[in-house]
Order: structure tokens, then sequence, then C-alpha cells
């Protein structure tokens, strides 16, 4: 039994059941009204109540929309619009805790506070509102409500990926357009609400996703509060929030004796500690502007005048053009309201006539229904226009008139009927006849679409943008079973129909599959597979998982002497701190990073190291193996994978022994190609040896001049072999001399056999290609030399095998040559400079030596 006078707070979170509860305890009463925050919760409210005990007894009474029968015995109404003094058994209002909302708040906050009905008043909302109530209220209970079901976040996702029977909040009418549109191209179309919209199109686009034709509903927050933060989701989700401690409030007790008194009135303070005055509102920023006019002053001098003048000022703005604009019609209403004690039925109609044209785009109707909006206000207001009946009629059918022709212009632009049926059609399992040919030709229903590359569909661009997305969804169902036997065939197909890019791409013959992606370390990059999401993740993890086995093979294949290096155990200490060194630059160091560690090295420990194939050589410690092309190549895309290249370096062109330096390539492209850097050029690391072997030998400091066999190893004219030295370290002395009879202007000084191969091995950049000039082709393993490099020299100086030139040299025993001597610079290496101590003049430790 229901106590009487009871006032009631149901509080919990949302899906709890509380409108309904409020609805059957209204009907429970002879009379009753109930605010709601949204006009179309109104609306939805309104029609189930009419189900229940039929239109002749309820009210829908918002902003905008008046039906008021004569025997009326339940009022649903937007809170705004809540008429006063009604004296009905029950009341409610919903969603209370919009009393702390910085706009609508002072309104909420009136009805908390003097809001009652004869026997029964609801309050329903968030438990956040407990505290407040219990304070403001005295008296009041309290039931506390759960979900009836568990409230979850789905994450984001892409609108082609939104589940059907889906409504889609957004937080601007650009943004509402854009997603319907995007819906109609992909899903066969949407209904779209918003609260610019009248309530009849709003009413006939909402019934078009009620009857099924169509499956979304795109709107702004007219059917609801928007989220759009991951702290407000999962706060809705766990239902914690902060207690609200702030009302907003505005006084309500006015004083309309003036212009002045009423502006004081409605800004005045509270001393209460749960309410704060609301900020300024539109009905005061208007009427502020209003009472600045000259012919509204003089009209505005008794209580009747200033209380005409703020109903005017509290008529809603619903075109939105700009308050100077509304300020000027609100103007002229008052003054023909006061005085003539209602609107010249003329000027009305002149008002109405320009707006009466269903002609136009969505825009254009749009704003022609704010106009007339705003004048079926007026026409509801009591005594402000003649025969008051005619300009309800004539209002509601000039809006309703522009309504339909709103709704027909959303419907067909964001509606495509066909699309829609096709959709329709793939819901009840009614396929579309698809098929694909052996090229990877997709039809559907005889219509070409697009075709298959690797595990994506690339759909047609000349395919009709209405029926887009709708053949997409099609041809990938046709696809399935194409998906999986090509997933079958790939899994079972030997690494060598696969093939990596310099770019880090995955190919499979001349798909392209997958990508690779940086790993936990260099060595161990991941695979991201080329597979629609529509295919499913169970076929994509098979391509993934194939592709990642290629890799790793190849891997392990290329770079099997750093694998080995790496699981060796008999290293330690030292030796395998290097190793992993050696690891980490791929194969491949500058000398100079890591000259204190070499230096560490004891002979035992680089004899160990050198069974794994590494070579110290004077500028670069490497494995020789691997700067082979196929590894050098891999080599510089696991590079720039852990580097996060967006674009990677191409590796060299194979067979050359020199290439040219370009400013643009990243630092460490030079080494981890297998070169090294010097002046304009690089010069192939194992020749960079070479050439260090042979200058070993050479007076640095007294000066020496090049010979032969290093302008033969390098493939340079002397000018460049000089730009080179310079690179190297050493300053060059450009001179002249004339020519010896019957000799070369170099010697041939070379380095000892010994030498040369102790440390290292010649570089083959390719086994196909011609040799470089001057290149060696020794071989580790049996020991022996071509004989080619002792003739060098020699061959350098003839130019036939007739003798002619030596008879041309005797001829021209006076003729001068230029030559270049060379002397050690004492350039200081490339650096690792650390901090030494920490003092206000920084001083720094240099690491290295000179080559």
């Amino acid at each position: 039994m229901v106590n009487e006078n009871r006032i009631l707070a149901i509080l919990g979170p949302t899906n709890t059941g509380k409108t309904h509860y409020a609805i059957d305890r209204m009907l429970a009463h002879r009379d009753g009204i109930i605010g709601l925050p949204l006009r179309l919760l109104a609306r939805e409210v309104y029609d189930k109540i009419v189900a229940l005990r039929g239109p002749s007894v309820v009210a829908l009474v918002t902003g905008e929309e008046r039906i008021v029968p004569d025997r009326t015995k339940y009022w649903v109404c937007t809170v705004e619009a809540m008429p006063e003094a009604l004296g009905c058994d029950f009341l409610a209002i919903d969603e209370i805790q919009l009393c702390a909302d910085t706009e609508r708040g002072h309104v909420f906050t009136d009805r908390l506070l003097r809001a009652r009905g004869l026997h029964e008043t609801l309050f329903m909302g968030a438990e956040t509102m407990r505290k407040a109530i219990v304070a403001l209220v005295p008296g009041a209970e309290f039931l506390h409500r759960e979900r009836f079901s568990e409230l979850s976040y789905k994450g984001q996702k892409k609108i082609s990926r939104m589940p059907t029977r889906s409504a889609i909040v957004s937080f601007s009418v650009d943004n509402v357009y854009a997603i319907a549109e995007l819906l109609r191209r992909q899903k066969g179309g949407a209904a779209v609400v918003m609260g610019a919209l009248s309530p009849r199109t709003r009413n006939a686009q909402v019934e078009m996703y009620q009857n099924g034709d169509v499956d979304y509903i795109v709107a702004t927050d007219a059917i609801g509060m928007g989220l759009n933060e991951e702290e407000v989701i999962q706060s809705i989700i766990n239902n914690q929030f902060q207690p609200i401690k702030k009302l907003f409030w505005r006084n309500t007790k006015l004083s309309f004796g003036s212009t002045k008194a009423l502006i004081s009135s409605l800004e005045l303070q509270t001393e209460n500690e749960w309410l704060t005055r609301t900020r300024e509102s539109d009905d005061v920023s208007t009427l502020k502007a209003l009472v600045e006019d000259a012919e509204i002053k003089a009209r505005t001098t008794d209580r009747a005048s200033v209380t005409l003048l703020w109903d005017v000022c509290r008529i809603p703005d619903f075109r939105g053009i700009s308050n100077r604009e509304h300020a000027d019609l609100l103007t002229a209403i008052y003054n023909y309201l006061h005085e003539g004690h209602a609107i010249p039925q003329e000027w009305l109609m002149e008002q109405i006539k320009r707006i009466d044209n269903t002609q136009g785009d969505i825009d254009a109707l749009s704003r022609r229904l704010a106009y007339i909006r705003t004048w079926t206000y007026v026409a509801q207001r009591k005594g402000w226009v003649k025969d008051q009946n005619y300009w309800r009629e004539e209002t509601r059918a000039v809006e309703d008139r522009l309504s339909d022709a709103l709704h027909l212009a959303l419907t067909q632009r964001f509606v495509d009927r066909r699309t829609s049926i096709l959709m329709r059609r793939l819901k009840q399992k009614e396929s579309l006849l698809a098929e694909v040919n052996k090229e990877g030709e997709v039809s559907v229903e005889g219509q070409f679409v697009g075709r298959l590359e690797g595990f994506r569909f690339q759909q047609d661009n000349s395919t009709s943008s209405d029926e887009a997305k709708t053949l997409r969804a099609a041809s990938l169902q046709a696809l399935a079973p194409e998906f999986q036997l090509r997933a079958e065939r790939m899994y079972n197909s030997p690494d060598t129909e696969f093939d990596f890019t310099e770019q880090g791409g995955l190919m499979w013959g001349n798909a392209a599959v997958g990508k690779l992606v940086t790993g936990p370390d260099a060595l161990k990059p991941q695979v991201r597979s080329f597979v629609d999401e529509e295919v499913g993740n169970e076929l994509a993890d098979k391509v993934t998982r194939r592709l990642q086995h290629f890799i790793d093979r190849k891997i392990a294949t290329l770079f099997e002497p750093l694998l080995n290096l790496q699981s060796d155990e008999s290293l330690t200490g030292l030796t395998r701190g290097f190793g992993f060194q050696m690891l980490e630059g791929l194969g491949v160091l500058d000398r100079v990073d890591v000259a204190d560690d070499v230096k560490a090295l004891d002979q035992d420990s680089r004899s160990a190291l050198r069974k794994h194939g590494i070579r110290f050589g004077q500028f670069t410690i490497f494995i020789p193996v691997l700067l082979k092309p196929a590894p050098t190549r891999l080599r510089l895309v696991l590079w720039s994978i852990a580097s996060d290249f967006q674009e990677f370096p191409q590796a060299p062109p194979p067979g050359l022994v020199t290439i040219p330096i370009d400013e643009k390539i990243p630092d460490g492209f030079y080494l981890k190609s297998g070169d090294r850097a010097a002046g304009v050029r690089a010069l192939r690391v194992d020749m960079a040896e070479r050439l260090a072997d042979m200058l070993r030998v050479q007076d640095s400091r007294g000066g020496f001049e090049a010979n032969s066999d290093m302008l033969s190893i390098t493939g340079m004219t002397l000018e460049q072999f000089a730009n080179l030295m310079k690179g190297l370290g050493y300053n060059s002395k450009k001179g002249e001399h004339v020519k010896a009879k019957g000799q070369s202007s170099t010697g041939s000084v070379g380095p000892t056999e010994k030498e040369l191969f102790e440390e290292n091995t010649p570089i083959e950049r390719n086994s196909d290609q011609p040799q470089a000039i001057g290149e060696i082709t020794d071989s580790i393993e049996t020991g022996e030399k071509d004989k080619r490099y002792a003739k060098t020299a020699e061959e350098s100086v003839d130019a036939g095998s007739d003798g002619s030139n030596v008879e041309a040299l005797s001829e021209r025993s006076d003729e001068k040559e230029v030559f270049y001597t060379f002397t050690w610079a004492a350039r200081q290496p490339k650096r690792n400079i650390e901090p030494k101590q920490k003092t206000s003049k920084k001083i720094f430790k240099v690491k290295g030596k000179r080559p």
C-alpha cells in the first residue's frame, strides 16, 4: 500500500527499468504527469501509454509538439514543458541527475525542489544524486535497482563492422551526414535523427528503422546522451561515479516590477551549500538584449508589460542563425503583442508564406523547418494570435509538408533501396550468384566486381558506389572456399615459392601476402600477413604461420654462422660478450666502435671467434661469408626493420668494388651493406682490408706513392684514389715528375702472402657477375692465389702484346705524369665520447685509436 504524499527516489544504473516502473505507477493513479529529458523519449513513452489507455486521455507536450485532448488524464512532457499547478495525483521526473547539467540543470533542480504529485512523487536517476536528495528533499524514501543484464563495452569498431540494428550517436550534423552516407554505400542506408528535425520527420525516420527498411540509425544525442571518452565508458560499465555535490539553480520567484528588477531576480544568488547559480541561459541573454531597445524600454513600464516581455524572451531559438537576428524577431513579436494584444494576421501570413516551400536540398528544407517551428510555438501560446485554432492548423500543416519533404530528401540521400534489398537477401541467406575464375577475377550476378590478389579482395573502382559494399559482402561470401583453398596450397608450398622484398614485403609468387615488422631482436622479425578482415582470424593465422616459417628458415640459412656463434656455450666472458656484439651488428662491426673490446681479447679468445669465421680487419670486423649478396640483402632489410625506417635503403648493386656516397642515406647503411665509407665513395670492406695490408708496409710518416696494386684492387683512377685515402685518414700532396723510361710510374710493392691470407678472404658480391678489375679469387681452403694478382701491375702498364708500348715510352721519355704522396694525417677516427667526470666544464675521454 503506497503512503499518501510519498516521495520516492528510484536510483541506479542504466537498464534497470526505472522509467517502466514510473509508467506503471502513473497508470495506477487517476491522473499523472511525467517529465522526460528527451523529446524522442517523450514521444516513445507517449506512444506506449496511448497503446494502453487510448489517445483521448493522453497528452504530449514538448517545446515544439503539443497534443492535448479535451479529456486528458496523463501528461507526457519534456521537463522544460511540464505544465505547472495541474494538481495531478502522480508526478515523476526522469534522469534527475541532470540537475548538475550546466545548461538545463536549473530546470531539473526546480522540479526537484517544487514539483510534487498530490499522492505520489517519483524521482528516477543515478545513485550519484542520493546525498543531494537527502539534503534537499526531507522525508524522501530510496529504492535502489540493479541492471537487468550486464553492460559491456565492445571497443571501437569500424562503421563497416557495425552489427545490424545498431544506433550510432555522433556529435555534429556533419558527422551524422557523413556516417549515414557511408552506411548507405556499405549497408544500404540509415535513418537519421537530429534535434533540429521536426517531430514528424524524426518519427518518420525512426519508423523506417523500426520496420526494418534500414538496419541502422544515426543520430545526435537527441536519442540519448552521447559518449566518447574511455574513462566515461568504464565508469558507466562499472556504475562508479563521484557523488554530485552541486546542483545548478535559478531563482523562480521572479520580480516583474521592472526589467531591472526582473534581471536582478533572475541573477539572484543562493546561500544553500548544495546549489549554485546557473550560468546565463539563452532566455536571460535575449532579455538583456531586448531591454536595450529604446521602444521596448518605453513599453515595459508596468508589471504586465514586463511579464509579457519575459514570455516572449522564452521563445526558443529554433533557427539558430545569430543572437542578433533572434533578438530582432522577438522585438517585432513583442511590439505587436504589446500594441495590439495579438500578432497581425497579414504579417504572420507573410512570414509563413515565405517558408511554405518544399523545394530544395536537405539544408534548405531544414532551415525552413526551423523557421516554421518558431511560428508553430507562437501559435500554441494562448492569446498571441487571433483565431488560434486556424493558425495552429496552418503552421502545423506547413511544418508537416516540410517535414515530409525533408524525410523524403533524407531517405533519397541516405537510403539506397536496391542495396538495402540486396543486403536483406544476404541476411536472409538468399545467396547472390558469385564466381571466381582462374585469374582471380570475381563477378557477382554476372558483373565483374574485382579480383583476388593473394588473400585480399581488390574491388573494381568502376563498380557502382550504391552497390559497392553489398557486392563486396557477396563477393567475400563467395570467396570463402577460394580463400581456404589458397591458404592450404600456400601452407604446403616450398620455400622456393616465397621471397622478401628490399622494403620488407613478403611475396608468394607474384602476390604480396605480408610484410616483416619489428620482433624481439633484429634476427627475429615478426610477420604481419595481408589478409582481408572478413576472411577470419583462423585463416589469417595460418597464412602468418607459413610466412613466419619461411623467414625463420631464411635467416637460419643465410645467417648460420651468427646463429652458431649465439649457441656456442664454450664462449664465455669477454669472448661471449663480443659474440653478442657481432649478433647485434648482424655480422659486421666498425672496429673503431669496439676498439677497447678488441684490445681486451687475448689470442685464445680471438682464436675461438675466428673458428666462427670472424675476421679482425684493420677497419672492420666481419664474417666474410655474410657479406655475399644474399645475406647482405637480408641484413639491410632486418637492420631497416629494427631501425624503424619508413622507407628502406636498397642494397648496392652486386659486383661493384666501390659505390658513390649518398648523403641522404641513413647512418650505418654502408657498413651494413658491406662497404667502408671513405671520401665520396664507399669501398667494399674486404677490398678495404686488402688495401690496409698494402698500406701497412708503406712509410706513412715519410710519405709514399700509390702503386698499381692499390689502384687495381679499388678499380679507381689516381684522383679517385687520393679522395679515398683522404677519407681513410691520409693527407695527400699532388706533384709531377718525368716518367722513368720503360717502367710504371708506381712501384708494385704488395702484401705478403701470409698477411694476405691471415685475416681476409675476398668476397664475391655475386658469383654470376664478372670480377671487377684487380679482384682476387683467393680460396682460404686451398691456399691458392690467382696468378693474375701478381701480373696485375705489369698488365696495367702493357698497352698491347706486340711490344710497341716500349717504343712509345722510349720516344716520350721526358713526358711528365701526376703523382700523389700520401702521409698519415693523425686524424682522430670516429669516436665514442663519454663524460669522464662531472665538473663545471665538460671533460671527455676519447675511445679508439688511429687505424
